[in-house]
């Protein structure tokens, strides 16, 4: 892991001599110019600049998070006169410096951009920001994100994007007049991109063929997640959800839940397609979200459950061969309809911060700007942004994910203590067992619901 040293934020007071009114009147001036400007009082914006403030943010080196923290400091600092101080590490990284920041309670983070993951790990040193939420913010968001930041009722995030898996497929091949009359004599309905785990199936095994007849397989109808962490988790989840799993993988009697039928069935699916039907790539037990869609960009796959960001690189010539060929539709749907189990990132405010008033200002104004997220990365957290930007070619994704997140089975990952040590040590065991055959779904998730009670002290 890459050590970065903690950025230690001095603010300077400068005095004059001692017992000068003077000295004092400005001190004074000075210190309500701040005030004034965390509460968002224009009048005294101009008088707080070139004080020498600064607030320090914590983001994911070369994400979405940091392009959008690097181009609105200056906008910030002409505002507020506060310096914008990014500190970026890799992806762990920020949960590892929050996580000890939480322990020493030093002040050196006033604002951080992080994983849904990370929440029940670092709620209890996380400031509440109930007042930002407001009904008018609320209701421009989608369902379940307010509550994927909520931990023990209190709301800890102001969430900055939001994301799923939707279906991509290739609409130079569902659109040919060939392979249309084709799938419709053998399956006896029309291709069209699928909606169930039938249609799904059927798709894929359609699409699976060695192209030039070499024996080698050269198109896949689709792919798995199979990779040891938690894309195949995530994914297996999405279909647990379609299947009507809920509350996901714990029950409301605390006890794992796993190893109960919509969970089987939806281990079953995946694993009937990769050993089964053998419509994904042999080596799927490698593969997750980046291996998966640089197969797709590659032209090796008919279609991919993918996260919806990919359809901006699918369609882009200097990465895809297939760009311009791609379309984007809602997620699948199972026994009880469309549901995934979405990844959104949000802003916290560490309750250490020593700077509350102006963190909660920096993060009214990062979600004013919500729509750069969507230039940065293809999606973003309010539910108008998706409405406005579908329209819009390029976009066409949000507009697949608008339906998908709004689904009624779509749900958040549970809100356990444990969650990293259950991934790792029991959920992404079971997928790696099921799909690579060493068990049943039912004896993999057997397993894993016994893991699980352990973990958790059942």
């Amino acid at each position: 892991m890459i050590l970065i040293a903690v950025l230690l934020v001095v603010t300077s007071i400068l005095a004059g001599c001692s017992g000068s009114n003077e000295s004092a009147n400005k001190t004074n001036s000075s210190e309500k110019a701040a005030n004034d400007a965390a509460n968002g009082n224009d009048a005294a914006l101009a008088d707080s600049k070139g004080s020498g403030q600064s607030l320090t943010v914590l983001v994911e080196g070369g994400s979405p998070a940091f392009a959008v923290a690097q181009e609105t400091a200056e906008e910030f600092k002409q505002q507020t006169g506060y310096e914008v101080k990014i500190e970026s590490v890799p992806y762990i990284g920020v949960y590892d410096k929050l996580n000890a920041e939480i322990k020493a309670k030093a002040g050196s983070y006033d604002v951080a951009t992080i994983d849904i993951l990370w929440f029940p790990a670092l709620a209890k040193g996380l400031a509440p920001m109930d007042d930002l939420l407001t009904d008018e913010v609320a209701g421009d968001l989608f369902t379940g994100l307010i509550d994927g930041g909520t931990v023990d009722g209190k709301p800890l995030g102001m969430p900055v994007w939001t994301n799923s898996k939707i279906l991509l497929y290739r609409t130079d091949l569902f659109e040919d007049p060939n392979e249309k009359e084709a799938f419709q004599s053998a399956y006896g309905y029309e291709l069209a991109p699928p909606t169930t785990w039938r249609q799904y199936r059927d798709v894929a095994k359609f699409f699976t063929r060695d192209m030039d007849n070499d024996g080698t397989k050269d198109l896949y109808g689709t792919s798995v997640f199979g990779l040891n962490n938690g894309d195949s988790v995530a994914s297996w989840l999405d279909h647990a959800a379609q299947a009507g799993a809920g509350p996901l993988v714990v029950g409301e009697d605390g006890k794992a839940n796993v190893n109960t039928k919509p969970y089987v069935d939806a281990l079953d699916f995946l694993t009937k397609i990769l050993r089964e039907d053998q419509s994904a790539p042999e080596g799927a037990l490698n593969m997750a979200s980046s291996e998966t869609s640089e197969l797709f960009w590659n032209g090796k796959l008919a279609m991919m459950l993918a996260w919806g960001h990919f359809f901006v690189p699918s369609n882009d010539p200097a990465k895809s061969q297939v760009a311009g060929k791609v379309g984007a539709a809602p997620m699948i749907g199972g026994e009880a309809g469309v549901g995934v189990v979405p990844g959104p990132w949000y802003q916290v405010i560490p309750s250490s911060s020593k700077k509350q008033d102006i963190a909660k200002e920096y993060v009214k104004f990062i979600y004013s700007k919500n729509e750069l997220f969507l230039k940065a990365l293809g999606v973003a957290s309010r539910k108008s942004l998706f409405e406005q930007y579908g329209q819009q070619p390029e976009y066409a994704h949000l507009l697949a994910l608008n339906t998908t997140l709004s689904a009624k089975h779509t749900q958040n990952r549970p809100v356990l203590e444990f969650w990293n040590e259950i991934e790792s040590e029991a959920l992404v065991p079971a997928v790696q067992a099921a799909l690579s055959g060493k068990s049943t779904p039912q004896e993999a998730l057997d397993e894993a619901a016994e893991v699980i009670n352990e973990i958790q002290g059942q």
